[in-house]
């Protein structure tokens, strides 16, 4: 059986913890630490969490090491979280958005898994992220809620 590898930002980490994210965001914890996903995280996410309350950078340690990668930071994904940014899907302010959608891309992840409904869960934007990684000679990227990812889970 093929491994589902799930990229996640920190919305989703918080999301755990969050009330009206919390249901589907635990629901796709469990399979987190059952291993029917592998959660694919980044140092970019990692940094990010770095300001999150303990109990939110806690929910990491719940994911056995070995249903988890972490992608490393690249001058790769760099250019293309500019281009991005340079095609104007999302300002300046938004290039940690960008740089998610980058890494993503880059880690050929089967799914960019976020709440972020503003600048990346959002439907013009996915078409402009994946226009710019056609460009650019990269793959389409997959983007959605915790939510969407669990509708075709059986036993969650």
């Amino acid at each position: 059986m093929k491994r589902f590898y799930v990229y996640i930002d920190a919305s989703v980490i918080g999301g755990c913890e969050d009330s009206e994210f919390a249901e589907a965001t635990l629901a796709l914890w469990q399979l987190f630490i059952r291993g029917v996903y592998i959660m694919v995280l980044s140092e970019h996410t990692l940094r990010e969490l770095q300001g999150a309350p303990q109990s939110v950078r806690n929910r990491l340690l719940e994911i056995p090491e070995a249903h988890q990668i972490i992608l490393s930071d690249t001058p790769e994904a760099d250019t293309l979280a500019e281009a991005y940014l340079s095609h104007g899907i999302v300002g300046p302010g938004s290039r940690s958005d960008a740089l998610h959608v980058a890494l993503a891309t880059i880690g050929r992840v089967d799914v960019l898994v976020s709440w972020n409904f503003r600048h990346i869960v959002n439907l013009g934007r996915i078409r402009l992220f994946n226009a710019v990684n056609l460009e650019q000679g990269y793959g389409l990227i997959e983007i959605r809620t915790p939510k969407e990812v669990l509708s075709g889970e059986k036993d969650v």
